[in-house]
């Protein structure tokens, strides 16, 4: 029989995995570098982290002056993910333009929305969960409207210089 402590570890490092997985979605939908696996992988290994920092070392005496700083790990997890993310951003020299920020920092939130569920605030990781697809989906529908009136300013000055040039004939 699974205990109750174990059931409780269990329910985190699943909700991490279905949160990270649903912003991984998001990505592969839009075709980007990180997808539902790496999303969903970085959640749970995050959570992972997290509840052995918390509670992997319980049973282990450290005198009386000194307790364990599960601060550490999560900051180790940010470090990690800093470095994974740092992969993920790629510089065109010849186009001047800089791709997979977006992606990086949303490895990054993922691993805190991991971290959060390792810790039990479950709450707290499905707002910031919402509130990431809601930033990335916001983001993307205000660029498509960007692009939409660009190409119809675009094509508004390519017919009046057709127009023009027409007229000069």
């Amino acid at each position: 029989m699974i205990d109750s402590t174990t059931l409780d570890f269990s329910l985190r490092i699943f909700v991490a995995a279905l949160l990270g997985g649903l912003i991984g979605l998001e990505r592969e939908y839009r075709a980007k570098e990180a997808g539902f696996r790496t999303h969903f992988l970085v959640a749970l290994g995050s959570a992972l982290f997290m509840i052995v920092s918390a509670y992997g070392f319980e049973g282990v005496s450290m005198g009386n002056e000194s307790r364990w700083d599960v601060s550490r790990v999560a900051a180790q997890v940010v470090s990690g993910i800093g470095f994974i993310g740092a992969g993920t951003i790629i510089f065109s020299k010849s186009q001047n333009v800089v791709r997979g920020l977006t992606t990086a920092a949303g490895l990054w939130v993922t691993a805190a929305i991991g971290l959060t569920c390792g810790g039990g605030l479950y709450a707290l990781a499905f707002i910031a969960t919402f509130l990431v697809l809601l930033g990335l989906e916001a983001f993307n529908i205000v660029l498509r409207r960007l692009d939409k009136h660009r190409d119809g300013t675009r094509q508004s000055a390519s017919s009046n210089e057709e127009e023009g040039s027409e007229l000069n004939v």
